[in-house]
């Protein structure tokens, strides 16, 4: 059991029957009236966030979230495996599981599978992934004004902006979370 007034950032629990996550918390104690806790609220398996307000003497019961390392196999229509590293078992997920960020996730990468009670709801790839660019326009010398940048198309497909001095063939280091390119590798 998990009370209101124990609230940490990243707490899970069980609550109208939806698994929701801790975001952001505040213990607020007015002058007049009752203490409360002020939370804003993820809903691990919709991704939807919510504000509400708690007594600090409210009780839920905890949700563990299981976050298994697995290797992405192959795609064979809108199924993606991947394969237990410890059981050696495939486990096929719908296109659906997978969120925006899958754009960067080659084959044989490991990925977090993420599941509540045996029910898989996401995938978590790598945070940083290397990748190499298959077609970009050729910078020009000269062309420099500040922040200037380009499209570039990555080796999984996914396009992305980059600076005018990446080339086809350069490797990149992505930051899988924003889409945003950190430096060559």
């Amino acid at each position: 059991m998990v009370v209101a007034g124990d609230f940490k950032n990243g707490v899970t629990f069980e609550m109208d029957g939806n698994v929701v996550q801790v975001i952001e918390f505040q213990h607020v104690k007015p002058g007049k009236g009752a203490a409360f806790v002020r939370t804003k609220l993820k809903n691990v398996i919709t991704g939807s966030v919510t504000e509400r307000t708690f007594s600090p003497t409210d009780k839920f019961e905890n949700a563990y979230v299981e976050r298994k390392d697995m290797d992405y196999l192959y795609s064979d229509g809108d199924l993606y495996y991947f394969m237990d590293n410890e059981t050696y078992e495939q486990l096929p997920l719908n296109k659906e599981k997978l969120g925006d960020n899958f754009r960067f996730v080659k084959e044989n990468m490991t990925c977090k599978v993420i599941s509540y009670k045996g029910n898989v709801f996401g995938v978590e790839p790598p945070t940083f992934v290397e990748l190499e660019v298959t077609d970009t326009e050729p910078g020009f010398k000269g062309d420099t004004a500040t922040g200037a940048s380009k499209p570039a198309t990555l080796e999984t497909g996914a396009t992305i902006k980059v600076p005018l001095f990446i080339n086809i063939g350069d490797v990149l280091r992505i930051d899988t979370r924003t889409g945003e390119y950190m430096e060559r590798a």
